[in-house]
């Protein structure tokens, strides 16, 4: 008598679940902790060939865990902890890349738009953008009468080079069969805009915004150095001259972590709004 489904269910062998991917797991993990053991190691070599000039980085370590004990102290002016001196930093950093991305952004959708524009301020383009940003700030001090809104200024003109480029790039490359469409259509400039040329430029933008704000951080540590008053350049600058070289190693790797975050927002920004070219 053959035996019924249920029989045949109980007896066969249950599927075996998947396990934890540990390979994977080590992929991820292991290359990073290689890559910081390797920079460690020759960190600490380099500190044994110069005669401990060059911290070694236990000291260096020690050191930041008294320094991060109390990042917002104040004890005047000239004198004030690394967390109040990153947050200055970025508040600059936040003011420069914010006009650059309102006039930026609307200037590159112009450009891109209308050929007039594009081959009347190409040529500008093109001289000034290569100009280095710290040549900038010696114009800033001159109009502006002030180290922070000069510092401010050269966040602006470094910050919005990118942002036109990258809008410019993304109008014209939008299909030439979508603005037939739109033309048959007879659209609005403005719906023209919102609904045909700021999907598809998006991508773009975002792009540019991401360098922007990249060239921003660094330049700011310049012009702070510059400068003086209060902020992450300036706090390098003053370590310096204190001839307190593990606080100057702390503050790279404070600049650098920085940096790292602001691009981690970004891209998570662009992956959420934008397509897959945006995402590696």
């Amino acid at each position: 008598m053959p035996k019924s489904t249920e029989t045949v269910a109980s007896t066969a062998p249950a599927q075996a679940k998947p396990g934890f991917d540990w390979r994977g797991l080590l992929l991820q993990v292991l290359p990073p902790l290689l890559g910081l053991a390797l920079l460690v190691g020759i960190w600490a070599l380099v500190s044994v060939g110069t005669s401990a000039s060059i911290p070694s980085p236990l000291e260096t370590w020690k050191q930041a865990v008294v320094l991060f004990s109390d990042p917002f102290y104040r004890k005047g002016p000239n004198d004030q902890g690394v967390g109040w001196n990153v947050l200055f930093s970025l508040e600059r950093v936040a003011l420069g890349f914010g006009l650059a991305a309102a006039v930026g952004i609307p200037a590159g959708f112009m450009i891109g738009r209308f050929e007039f524009l594009s081959r009347m301020f190409n040529p500008l383009i093109s001289l000034l953008r290569p100009v280095s940003p710290l040549a900038w700030l010696p114009i800033g001090l001159l109009v502006f009468k002030g180290a922070n809104p000069a510092a401010i200024w050269t966040i602006f003109i470094c910050s919005i080079w990118p942002m036109i480029i990258n809008t410019a790039v993304g109008v014209q490359r939008v299909p030439q069969d979508y603005m037939n469409v739109a033309r048959v259509l007879n659209l609005s400039e403005w719906k023209i805009v919102t609904k045909i040329l700021f999907p598809s430029v998006l991508p773009y933008m975002l792009t540019g915004v991401r360098l922007a704000v990249g060239t921003a951080w660094l330049v700011i540590v310049a012009a702070e150095m510059l400068t003086g008053g209060v902020g992450i350049g300036f706090w390098v600058w003053d370590e310096w001259n204190n001839l307190n070289v593990k606080n100057i190693i702390i503050a790279i790797f404070v600049i650098g972590i920085v940096g790292l975050l602001l691009e981690y927002a970004l891209i998570k920004l662009a992956t959420a709004f934008t397509f897959e070219e945006v995402k590696s």
